[in-house]
C-alpha cells in the first residue's frame, strides 16, 4: 500500500476541468516530483491535498497511510501531518523567527505565553534544519534561503508526514539550494514523504526518485527518474517536441545603444551597491548578467531605467547621448523598458483585465486630443495576444487568473508596445514552465535579430549561457568576469564567488 493514493480526483471551475480524473500514488519516504506546464493542474492538486479546497468541492478521493481523507480546511490538513511550503513565503517579516514558527500555537500557561519555552523549542527546530541563528532574530533580517528553512522548521513542528514544496528554489543561490537538498534527503531518511514541484528539470533529476507528469488537467504518466531524459520530460509535459530550447541568434553587432562609465549607485544609508561599473551594450546584442543574490544585478537594472532611489555617480550614455533617467517614465520615453523580477508587484495590476494591463504604458498612442480610442486599444491588445501566443478566453479576462507564463507575456507585451531600443529583463522565466520559456526565448531571439538590445539578469545559469551573446558577472557590485565565448557554469560561479571582485 502506498503512503499517498490519489484516485480519480477532478475539480472544475466554471464548468472547465482544472483536474480531470487524476490518479497516481506516492510511496512513503519518497521524494516525488510533479511536473507540468502552468495550467496543468499542479496548484489545484496541492490545494486539494492541503485542505484549501474541502472535500465537498471536488470529485474523487485520496488516501494517506490507507485512510480516506476528507479535509474541511487547512488546519485539518496540518493536524494530519500535511504541510505546504509555497513559492511565496508566508512568514511575518516584522516578527521573530520563534514567533513565526509558533504563530497561533505559542507555548503558554494559564493563557500567558512562555518566552523560555518558545525560545528553546524554536532553537531545537532550527538545529534540525541546520540553521545556526538566534530564534529572536527578526525575519526581515534573514536572507531568502534562511527564510525558506524557517518555513520548513515551522512545518516540522506540526509532525509533518507529507511535505509539499512548490518552486522552493526560485530565489535561492546554488549554495542555499544544496543546503535545502541535503535537508530534504535527511527528512526523507527519517520517513517524511515529499512532493516536489519545480520547473527546473535539472533539480528534479538530481533530487527526486520518481516524477508524475500532468498536462491540461490530466494524468499523463509516472516514471522513475533514472528511466526518463530531460527531452522526454519536456515532450510529455508540453505534448510536443521542443528542439533547441535556447535558440541563440547569429549576432549582428550594431551601434552602441548603452554605455556606462564608472557607474555607481548608493543606497539611502550611503552604502555603495554598484561600484564603478563600465559596460557597453550594442544593438542586437543579448547580455546576460549573472551573480549571486545581493550581488547588485537588480540594482544595476534599476539604475539604468531610472527606478533607483539613491545617489548615482558616473555617466550613462544612451544612443550616444549623456543622460540620467530620473524615473522609469523618463526611461520609457527614451526607449528603455524593464520587466521586473516581481511581475505581480511591479509589472501588473492583477485585478484588471489583459486589455488594461497591455496598454498601460502606451496610453498616449491610443489617445488623440485627450480622447481615448477603445478601438485602438482593442486592436493593439489583439496584436500582442497573437504575437506572444497569450492564452486567454477574452481580452477582458483578469490577469490574476492567467498562468504565470501568460502573465509574464502580458508584461513583456506591455513593454513591446512602446517600441523600446533597450529591453531590461530581470529573471524573465522565474516560475514559468518549459513551454512558455521556449516561447519567451524565441521572442528574445527575434527581437535581437531585429536590432533590439537586451540585458537579462537570471539566476538560471543554463539560461544565461544558452541565451547570451556575452555574459557579465557581478560580484559585490563590481564586474568580476566577462565572457564572450567558452563560458561554463564553473567559470561563472568562480567569478561570482571570488573574495574580491575585479574593478
Amino acid at each position: 500500500m502506498s503512503f499517498l493514493e490519489i484516485k480519480n480526483i477532478s475539480k472544475q471551475f466554471s464548468g472547465v476541468y482544472a483536474l480531470n480524473g487524476i490518479s497516481f500514488s506516492v510511496e512513503k519516504g519518497e521524494i516525488h516530483a510533479i511536473c507540468g506546464e502552468n495550467g496543468a493542474g499542479k496548484s489545484t492538486l496541492i490545494k486539494i491535498l492541503s485542505g484549501v479546497y474541502s472535500s465537498r468541492n471536488y470529485e474523487g478521493n485520496f488516501y494517506i497511510a490507507g485512510n480516506e481523507i476528507h479535509f474541511k480546511n487547512i488546519h485539518e490538513a496540518e493536524k494530519n501531518g500535511v504541510a505546504v511550503i509555497h513559492q511565496e513565503l508566508s512568514l511575518v517579516k516584522t516578527m521573530t523567527v520563534a514567533e513565526n514558527i509558533f504563530l497561533g500555537k505559542e507555548p503558554s500557561k494559564f493563557g500567558i505565553i512562555q518566552p523560555h519555552q518558545l525560545h528553546s523549542k524554536a532553537k531545537h527546530l532550527l538545529e534540525q534544519v541546520g540553521l545556526n541563528i538566534s530564534p529572536e532574530t527578526e525575519v526581515s533580517d534573514l536572507g531568502i534561503g534562511e527564510q525558506q528553512l524557517v518555513e520548513i522548521a515551522k512545518a516540522l513542528d506540526k509532525n509533518t508526514r507529507l511535505l509539499i514544496l512548490d518552486e522552493p528554489t526560485t530565489a535561492l543561490t546554488e549554495k542555499e539550494i544544496k543546503k535545502l537538498f541535503d535537508l530534504l534527503h535527511q527528512l526523507q531518511s527519517s520517513g517524511v514523504t515529499i512532493i516536489y514541484i519545480s520547473h527546473r528539470l535539472n533539480e528534479i533529476k538530481t533530487l527526486c526518485n520518481r516524477v508524475t507528469i500532468l498536462r491540461d488537467g490530466k494524468f499523463i504518466v509516472t516514471k522513475t527518474n533514472a528511466t526518463i531524459s530531460n527531452e522526454d520530460l519536456i515532450h510529455l509535459m508540453v505534448g510536443r517536441e521542443i528542439k533547441d530550447l535556447y535558440p541563440k541568434s547569429e549576432i549582428k553587432i550594431g551601434a552602441p545603444i548603452l554605455k556606462l562609465k564608472n557607474f555607481s549607485l548608493y543606497d539611502s544609508s550611503g552604502k555603495k551597491k554598484i561600484n564603478s561599473v563600465n559596460l557597453e551594450v550594442h544593438a542586437g546584442e543579448i547580455i546576460g548578467i549573472a551573480g549571486l543574490m545581493g550581488s547588485g544585478r537588480t540594482e544595476l537594472l534599476k539604475g539604468i531605467n531610472g527606478a533607483w532611489i539613491g545617489k548615482q555617480e558616473g555617466e550613462l550614455f544612451f544612443n550616444q547621448k549623456l543622460l540620467k533617467f530620473s524615473s522609469p517614465a523618463e526611461a520609457i520615453a527614451n526607449g528603455v523598458v524593464m520587466v521586473s523580477e516581481d511581475r505581480k508587484r511591479f509589472g501588473l495590476v492583477l485585478s484588471k483585465s489583459i486589455r488594461f494591463n497591455i496598454n498601460l504604458s502606451n496610453l498616449k498612442n491610443i489617445s488623440a486630443r485627450g480622447i481615448f480610442s477603445s478601438e485602438k486599444e482593442i486592436k493593439q491588445t489583439l496584436q500582442i495576444l497573437q504575437q506572444l501566443s497569450i492564452k486567454s478566453n477574452t481580452i477582458e479576462q483578469s490577469v490574476e487568473h492567467l498562468s504565470g507564463g501568460n502573465q509574464q507575456k502580458v508584461v513583456i507585451g506591455k513593454c513591446l508596445l512602446v517600441q523600446p531600443k533597450l529591453l531590461l529583463l530581470d529573471e524573465p522565466t522565474r516560475g514559468i514552465d518549459v513551454g512558455a520559456r521556449a516561447e519567451i526565448y524565441k521572442l528574445m531571439n527575434q527581437l535581437s535579430m531585429e536590432g533590439m538590445a537586451i540585458i537579462m539578469v537570471s539566476s538560471d545559469l543554463p539560461e544565461v549561457i544558452g541565451m547570451s551573446h556575452r555574459v557579465v558577472v557581478i560580484n559585490e557590485g563590481k564586474i568580476s568576469g566577462e565572457f564572450s565565448s567558452g563560458v561554463t557554469q564553473e567559470k561563472i560561479m568562480n567569478a561570482a564567488t571570488a573574495e574580491k571582485a575585479n574593478t
